[in-house]
């Protein structure tokens, strides 16, 4: 299905895309421990960035988290069930829990990212850097987590849904 397709495209490629942001935040990690340790001149920058960054790297990678099924997911009782049958009470998880949750965290991240815009909010640290940008990135990611359970329900609806991986959580 093209929309299937588009979505867990979509959501591949923000994931691979911000792979990158990961490695910018180590450099600056590396960079900052470097200056203080090294030079003794800490940054003055380093850890509110590093700390945005973080933020954004983090919240960014829901939709690309749950194409991969590498959410938390509690299976007591769907992992006795049949396939046909674990199929529909995921369908109703997504409906019941996932969209409601998906659209609030759109709705409210999208209140919060206009708010901090127009007030031209700022971090409280030693450098005050804007928060809106963040802001505004959570309002993305629950758009793309809400589109990527769209997705998924699709694919249960259609039965293409891969057989969950068991994670070790230990």
């Amino acid at each position: 299905m093209p929309v299937i397709k588009l979505i867990d495209g979509l959501n591949e490629f923000v994931g691979r895309v911000l792979s990158v942001v990961a490695i910018l935040f180590a450099g600056i990690i590396i960079y900052d421990v470097f200056m203080r340790y090294a030079l003794g001149q800490p940054t003055r920058w380093a850890f509110d960035v590093t700390k945005q960054l973080y933020g954004f790297y983090f919240v960014m990678l829901g939709g690309y988290a749950l194409r991969h099924q590498a959410h938390v997911r509690v299976d007591l009782l769907t992992a006795r069930m049949g396939p046909g049958l674990r199929r529909w009470v995921e369908l109703a998880g997504y409906a019941i829990f996932f969209f409601p949750f998906a659209w609030i965290f759109a709705s409210r991240s999208w209140d919060f990212a206009m708010t901090s815009w127009r007030q031209g909010e700022l971090t409280y640290g030693a450098v005050q850097l804007p928060v809106y940008p963040l802001k505004m990135a959570m309002f993305v990611a629950a758009c793309l987590l809400l589109i990527q359970g769209v997705s998924e329900a699709l694919k249960l609806i259609l039965n293409r849904s891969p057989k969950p991986e068991p994670h070790d959580v230990g």
